[in-house]
């Protein structure tokens, strides 16, 4: 016997050597937390815990916040979402992949015009894990929610909806990373699922208290513990210790020792030990309960031994703490997941020998299954289309367009792909809508079967890539103003039922494809499109003629154009150079008038001078004569 019980001390001692070693070369996990609303980083009291200023998040806006209960945050900002910016939105924050505690805060409306106490639901990562039950906002744990979850994408998604009943209000944000195999319970655990925790009670505990109150490792995610200090009616009391508890802080759960040093034991009065909370029915819950023999009275094996019952089925059958965790003060961890069908979740602790049941800390948690996403390629492409297409605020289309389920998208239909094990969009309905913007050309919805944008304003040239869409049945266009001709790609539609091109400023021919299927039982509208022809109803088209043919007329008609402008040129330069040779004809006129007179005077001079000369020959002069002739 002596033997058993050292082979225990050393064992116990070596756990506690490897758990320091542990401890102590371990890294700080990640941690993220975010103050809505502030416009500033902030630093809590006390603890002096680091609050970022507010970022990730879509639509929304800022306002002082009136705090609900005294376990939150001492924060004074908040961030609402008003249903007329959309009905869905969230936080989209980049962190390390990683297993996370992420828990959110919620707060009032610090304005008596907002309705004081806002119903809406929360999801993270398209998951939806709480819907704020009415009267939350008087209740001391009902001013926040918490789950585990998986991230893989290098982000996580928050998300808030609105349910017609307030805008959410969020005062903060926590993520704080734990242990990969934190809270594992079995084969059926793994990164599918999400743990929402329903209850955390620390029995016997005198005040609320988180894990850093308690100098818990920040491996644990700071949880929060709920004081009990009876389950009701006198039928149990508190007992509590100030010795040191052995195995606690220990991988992947990483449990403050604190916890272990209070508990509730039942009395004379009810030897059995029990307690009760409500809960969603048909949901699966995983139970955690902690035990530690703190009573100085139980020194041994078999001085107090209790079957564990969960909803009245046995789920532990002969529980001894010290034969199971090795000694008085010792931690010990017993953990069960079950479906519970009613309404209510009833732990019982019922004595089959010795002393009567006793238990130090309680922990439920909903084990949710996580919602499938939709195909990233085709949320990319409904992102684009709302940026090009300007959708309204109130739409919303913030975070996953098809989850949580009970959250779609407006205007958008999905359908879960079996294959794929994804959600694809079938169904596009914006009609009415007041949309102004264009369709981009790069539209990879090739699930959808049902396009609707009628009665909006959309303009620029019909996608050729909706001629990809094979699967399209219904596709209307009708009532915008969308120009240019109908794509060739339309007539590999050949699931189409329905087209409706009406009312829009259309030109070309229709495809031959689209107008050979007239008498296919299908229903096709191209009228009130001035330009259409090629089709009974509309107008004849012209001779056709081959891409070659209208490349060449545009060519000589260029040509043409080109000798045009160059015979121009070349009048207009023979004009002014007629035009310049008149202003200098003008304007010399005087002075050749005068020339010319003179010129002809000369003229008439030098003839006269010859005549004379001519007829002197005749009647010959003496010197003498000629010489008075000259000097008179």
């Amino acid at each position: 016997m002596m033997l058993i019980l050292n082979y225990r001390m050393l064992l116990l001692q070596l756990t506690l050597f490897v758990a320091l070693c542990l401890s102590s070369s371990q890294p700080e996990p990640f941690a993220m937390r975010i103050s809505c609303g502030a416009l500033v980083n902030v630093q809590t009291a006390q603890t002096n815990t680091l609050w970022y200023k507010d970022f990730g998040y879509t639509g929304g806006r800022s306002e002082n916040a009136s705090i609900t209960s005294f376990i939150v945050p001492p924060l004074t900002t908040l961030r609402y979402f008003p249903l007329s910016d959309g009905p869905e939105n969230c936080y989209n924050i980049h962190i390390p992949n990683g297993h996370y505690s992420v828990r959110i805060f919620f707060a009032l409306v610090q304005d008596p015009n907002f309705q004081n106490e806002p119903l809406f639901d929360v999801s993270v990562e398209g998951t939806q894990i709480y819907s704020l039950p009415s009267g939350w906002s008087t209740e001391e744990e009902g001013s926040f929610v918490e789950a585990l979850a998986f991230i893989s994408d290098g982000s996580v998604s928050i998300c808030f909806h609105s349910t017609g009943h307030g805008d959410p209000s969020i005062l903060s944000i926590e993520i704080l990373q734990v242990d990969d195999k934190a809270y594992y319970f079995g084969p059926l655990w793994d990164q599918g699922l999400i743990l929402r925790t329903v209850k955390r009670l620390s029995c016997g505990g005198q005040r609320p208290e988180y894990d850093e109150d308690y100098s818990g490792n920040h491996w644990g995610g700071d949880r929060f513990w709920s004081p009990v200090d009876t389950f009701g009616q006198y039928s149990d009391q508190v007992l509590a210790t100030e010795n040191s508890i052995n195995l606690t802080s220990v991988p992947p759960n990483y449990y403050p020792a604190k916890i272990y040093q209070t508990a509730l034991v039942s009395t004379d009065s009810q030897a059995d030990l029990f307690y009760s909370i409500d809960v969603d029915p048909t949901r699966n819950y995983s139970i955690w309960l902690h035990f530690a023999e703190i009573d100085p009275g139980i020194t041994g094996e078999g001085q107090r031994v209790f079957d564990i019952l969960i909803n009245g089925d046995i789920a532990f059958k002969d529980v001894d703490i010290i034969q199971l965790s090795g000694g008085n003060n010792t931690a010990l961890v017993l953990n069960k997941t079950i479906a519970v069908n009613g309404k209510t979740l009833t732990v019982t602790m019922h004595p089959t020998e010795g002393n009567h049941p006793i238990i130090n800390a309680i922990e439920v948690f909903e084990v949710i299954l996580v919602e499938s996403m939709t195909f990233a390629q085709e949320v990319m492409s409904l992102q684009a289309l709302k940026n090009a297409l300007g959708l309204p605020l109130r739409l919303g289309w913030n975070g996953d367009p098809c989850v949580p389920q009970q959250h779609p998208w407006s205007g958008i239909d999905c359908h879960f792909d079996g294959s794929s094990s994804k959600w694809v969009i079938d169904g596009l309905s914006l009609d009415t809508q007041g949309l102004k913007g264009f369709l981009p050309d790069n539209i990879s919805l090739l699930h959808l079967q049902s396009i609707n944008l009628s009665g909006n304003s959309i303009h620029g040239a019909i996608p050729s890539s909706f001629g990809t869409i094979t699967g399209l049945q219904i596709l209307d266009l009708s009532n915008n103003f969308f120009n240019g001709s109908i794509p060739e790609s339309l007539g590999n539609l050949t699931s189409l039922q329905i087209l409706n091109l009406n009312s829009n400023m259309l030109s070309g021919r229709v495809p031959a494809a689209l107008g050979g299927r007239l008498l296919h039982r299908v229903s096709f509208n191209f009228s009130t499109n001035a330009g259409l022809c090629g089709i009974p109803g509309l107008p004849t088209c012209g001779p056709h003629l081959s891409i070659g043919a209208v490349i060449g007329i545009a060519v000589a008609v260029f040509v043409a154009f080109l000798l045009i402008v160059l015979g121009l040129i070349i009048w207009w330069k023979r004009r002014q150079n007629i035009l310049r040779a008149q202003r200098i004809a003008a304007r010399d006129a005087p002075y050749a008038k005068a020339r010319t007179h003179y010129v002809r005077d000369v003229q008439m001079t030098r003839h006269h001078h010859h005549h004379h000369h001519q007829h002197g020959s005749d009647h010959p002069r003496t010197a003498t004569e000629h010489g008075s002739n000259l000097l008179s």
